[in-house]
């Protein structure tokens, strides 16, 4: 019979990685940058949550002047800012949003007239 020595070996429960916990105030420009960069919209929500977790969510709406409730749905995974809101929250962090160029835009080469 197999002799038992009645411990168990417990596994820790692993928690969910929280980008908030790495991130410091001055970081947050250049993270909301590369997130914007890879180009998937929907990243961008959770990726302002992640530094409303590190400015503190009621600092962000002291400076946004929206609530927390508005803060904490718009910025979920389920989110969708608008664009006013959007900016409202960028602006809190010192940053705005602008529009460039993807790629340079195709042209079509220039036709010249063959003179005889």
């Amino acid at each position: 019979m197999p002799m038992t020595t009645g411990k168990t070996t417990k596994r820790a429960a692993s928690a969910p990685f929280r980008a908030a916990d790495y991130l410091q105030a001055d970081d947050l420009p250049g993270y909301l940058a590369d997130v914007m960069a890879d180009g998937d919209t929907r990243a961008l929500p959770l990726a302002l949550r992640d530094a409303a977790d590190v400015l503190g969510m009621a600092e962000l709406a002291r400076r946004t002047g929206l609530n927390r409730e508005t803060l904490y749905r718009t910025l979920s995974e389920s989110g969708n800012p608008r664009l006013d809101t959007l900016g409202a929250i960028l602006d809190a962090f010192g940053l705005r949003l602008t529009v460039q160029p993807a790629k340079p835009p195709h042209r079509a080469p220039h036709k010249t007239r063959a003179t005889a």
